[in-house]
């Protein structure tokens, strides 16, 4: 399928406890990941509440995931961001704040930081070389959580800096792929590549039929109930982009073709800058207010 090989073997004896948290406004879904055998956890891809039309910040959704751990007596021990999300703001340092743990994403974040670090003109005091997070991962390095071993897997496409996290049985895709029948994430922002996002979904893919796999988002295609877990064997057979042997032209073909119709996601301008920033907030003005910038057609040119 693939002809970069796993640089890992997942341990599919493990099986993690996985609580997810949906979050409606986005359509995102948060996990948190326990170890059986332990108190030790991890939360990966929370999201903070954000209104754009006050730009009020607010927290129930995290503070769902901070009582969870909390109420269970759960050690957190990582957070961890599967990409530099363009359709949430990360909550990331508030739950480091009431809960402690390290905050990880894959180390291509300083493309991310410098491609967008130009677009919203951060200037100098901006550094782009990921040191606003705790760890950098590389394709096949490790980590753990409690007595179990995390695995990350580079699958860029969506964005330059997408991972995979393998943790037992159970792998976090991220963008990368949605659930069978609603296929894959686009391709087209800064960075992006449908091309490579092909060859990262088939990395996936090439993982044990019985991997489970839990999606960062779901929209609930034809009006079905929102859904966030299926498995490596379910996608090769039903995936709408990727499953039945689609080859890769055919897939940049029709990945491309699709988001040439796609609008920007209603909260890109905000995520972008919060998230490239380790889901911190750009630096106070002279008059202690915090802003975002709104770039006038700089971040994607117009749809013909």
């Amino acid at each position: 399928m693939s002809d970069q090989p796993i640089p890992f073997s997942p341990d599919l004896t493990l099986v993690p406890e996985v609580l997810p948290f949906f979050d409606e406004q986005t359509n995102t879904i948060s996990y948190i990941v326990k170890d059986p055998h332990s108190d030790a956890c991890a939360v990966i891809d929370s999201v903070l509440d954000f209104d754009y039309a006050s730009g009020q910040i607010t927290y129930d959704g995290a503070d769902r995931i901070v009582s969870h751990v909390r109420d269970n007596g759960w050690t957190l021990e990582w957070l961890i961001e599967t990409h530099v999300h363009a359709d949430h703001l990360s909550a990331a340092p508030y739950i480091k704040a009431q809960l402690g743990g390290q905050l990880g994403i894959g180390e291509h974040i300083r493309t991310v930081q410098d491609t967008f670090g130009k677009v919203f003109n951060e200037g100098t005091a901006f550094q782009r070389d990921g040191s606003q997070f705790d760890r950098l991962f590389r394709d096949g390095d490790s980590y753990s959580i409690g007595s179990m071993t995390a695995h990350t897997l580079f699958t860029p496409g969506h964005t330059p800096a997408d991972m995979v996290h393998v943790i037992g049985n159970a792998a976090f895709v991220g963008d990368t792929l949605f659930m069978p029948d609603g296929g894959s994430a686009r391709a087209d922002f800064p960075g992006g590549d449908a091309r490579t996002l092909y060859r990262s979904i088939q990395r996936v893919l090439s993982l044990s039929s019985e991997m489970r796999l839990f999606m960062c988002h779901d929209y609930g295609p034809n009006g079905r109930n929102i859904q966030w877990e299926t498995t490596v064997g379910e996608q090769r057979a039903h995936n709408i982009h990727v499953g039945h042997g689609t080859s890769e032209d055919e897939f940049v073909r029709m990945r491309e073709e699709r988001d040439s119709k796609l609008a920007m996601p209603k909260l890109i301008i905000p995520s972008l800058q919060v998230n490239m920033r380790a889901g911190g907030l750009p630096p106070a003005e002279d008059n202690g207010q915090t802003y975002l910038k709104v770039p006038i057609n700089g971040l994607v040119g117009p749809k013909d």
